[in-house]
């Protein structure tokens, strides 16, 4: 396998591809990450993947070298598509979110669709509105009126990082495979500008249009990450038929990070 290459893709979203001389025309295989991270912050996974598909992880916007784009979900899923094209999708948490989008805007696109973590978004109005809410603290708390140095905003990213690290989605996840270093490269005015226009609380739920989705899903959920294995279920029951679940025994929200073999061996067994 040749080393990863960087590019800035069409549409102005920033890319990372991994190929092998064996992947032959193999449909490529796009990464949507989770917030916080970016196309380095994958782990082993594209690495284990590639070996019979081109990978291609893109930066979405108000991450990595896309940190100066802004866009919404719908946005952001229009960006994805012409940035990776036709072929396989893949997206963990946020980037499940925008996937999904896609293969409902755009389903010539997306010839196989892969959720890790994911949710077709909040149903209940009012807890749509705290989410909101507490998203834009966040943002307030990333990307202040007074942002300061760049020295202070590193800073204030570090803690930021550390803090969401912490929190009870990522508690088994062990510090080496939560990626730091890759998200590190993120800026605080990204990710606030990505909590502002693609949170969970921005979006329009999606539950009574994932019957149109007529691709195969997999859904992927970490045996641990008890609220997203009923996400999951629900997930590939309302998809339907072309759906189903597969639960990553032993890890939790993060189960691609935490068990990248195991992830790997799903999705190429899926895509295939």
């Amino acid at each position: 396998m040749t080393p990863p290459s960087g590019r800035v893709g069409a549409g102005g979203l920033a890319c990372r591809t991994w190929a092998s001389p064996d992947a032959g025309g193999a449909a490529p295989l796009v990464l949507a990450h989770g917030f916080t991270q970016n196309a380095e912050a994958w782990g082993p996974l594209p690495g284990l993947l590639a070996a019979s598909r081109p990978v291609v992880a893109v930066d979405l916007p108000g991450h990595g070298r896309s940190t100066s784009v802004t866009a919404d979900l719908p946005e952001a899923a229009q960006l994805l598509g012409v940035a990776g094209g036709f072929g396989d999708y893949l997206g963990y948490s946020m980037g499940g979110r925008v996937a999904l989008h896609l293969a409902l805007a755009q389903p010539t696109l997306v010839r196989r669709l892969v959720l890790i973590g994911a949710t077709a978004g909040i149903d209940d109005a009012e807890e749509r509105r705290r989410r909101r809410l507490a998203d834009e603290a966040l943002a307030d708390e990333l990307d202040p009126p007074d942002p300061g140095s760049a020295s202070e905003q590193q800073r204030r990213l570090e803690r930021f990082l550390q803090r969401w690290l912490a929190g009870p989605l990522f508690a088994s996840l062990a510090p080496e495979a939560a990626c730091l270093d890759a998200r590190r490269n993120n800026r605080c005015s990204g990710l606030a500008s990505s909590l502002r226009t693609c949170g969970t609380g921005t979006q329009q739920p999606l539950w009574d249009r994932l019957g149109q989705l007529e691709m195969p899903v997999l859904v992927v959920a970490g045996a641990d990450d008890g609220r997203f294995v009923a996400i999951g279920r629900r997930l590939a029951r309302t998809i339907g038929s072309n759906a189903r679940l597969a639960l990553v025994p032993a890890a939790g929200h993060a189960c691609h990070l935490q068990r990248p073999e195991v992830v790997a061996e799903l999705v190429d067994g899926f895509l295939r």
